[in-house]
């Protein structure tokens, strides 16, 4: 057996290969333990509850295409983030996807600067803001500057539902983690530019879990029975701006075609 010799003025001490390599992965298990438990220090409510208050987004380019894609001119590659590659379109919804790319240029509602929707919105390359209570969530965007209300309180979906733009998000905790229930859409957002949309029987179930103090794992399961042949995976990453000063600000697209009429010109006589 090799043996590491280890020579001072007072003594001499063998080693064996071995017993360095366990003392080795004994320290640094113990470190990476500690690193651990100190990213496990999340925010929390006087409840006990996580707390997801702060400003936040992604780096995923998951709003280019949440399909694995080439380059192309008006996006970079990117593998996408749906749990399986490609999404499970019926026939005829297919088809209206295919049309919707070709006409990406002009017919995503959001290059109108309309509300983004439910899960567009959370994945779509601007800030969003976080301020919650233990009874809600808001959710303001800096993108049209939309507004989202997350239920927290134990009430359910409304019996006579209007079909809304961000749905209607109702919530309950599992451990640690905040699940959505969100339902009641109407069939005006598209999930990303390249043309990926839904119907107004649109289903989302959200899942929103700190990995650490900073970073938020979002998960979401879409459901749409006419368009989809069965319910598929998204998942995404959130990173808390932390910025000196960082802040929302507005951003209403759909105001721009109006700004040469405002501040209104004064006439002479």
């Amino acid at each position: 057996m090799n043996t590491l010799i280890i020579k001072s003025s007072k003594t001499t001490v063998g080693f064996s290969y071995a017993a360095k390599l366990a003392l080795s992965i004994f320290l640094v298990s113990a470190m990476a333990g500690s690193a651990f438990a100190a990213d496990k220090k999340i925010p929390k409510l006087s409840n006990g509850k996580p707390d997801f208050s702060g400003i936040w987004q992604t780096t995923s380019a998951a709003d280019y295409d949440l399909e694995p894609h080439s380059n192309r001119k008006d996006a970079p590659p990117g593998l996408g983030i749906v749990d399986g590659g490609l999404l499970p379109y019926l026939p005829k919804a297919l088809e209206q996807k295919k049309k919707n790319f070709d006409a990406r240029l002009t017919a995503d509602p959001a290059l109108k600067g309309y509300t983004l929707g439910v899960p567009r919105g959370i994945y779509y390359p601007e800030p969003f803001q976080i301020f919650q209570r233990n009874q809600d969530l808001t959710l303001v965007h800096q993108f049209g500057h939309s507004v989202r209300t997350i239920y927290t309180n134990g009430t359910e979906h409304p019996d006579d539902p209007n079909d809304w733009w961000l749905g209607d998000s109702r919530a309950h905790w599992e451990g640690d983690t905040l699940v959505v229930d969100v339902k009641h859409f109407n069939d005006k957002t598209w999930l990303d530019r390249a043309g990926n949309f839904h119907s107004d029987a649109l289903h989302v179930i959200e899942k929103w879990t700190y990995l650490d103090a900073n970073t938020i794992e979002y998960k979401a399961t879409i459901e749409d029975p006419n368009v989809f042949s069965k319910p598929w995976d998204i998942s995404v990453v959130l990173h808390r701006h932390r910025e000196k000063n960082f802040q929302l600000i507005e951003d209403y697209r759909f105001t721009l075609d109006y700004d040469q009429y405002y501040p209104p010109k004064q006439t002479t006589k």
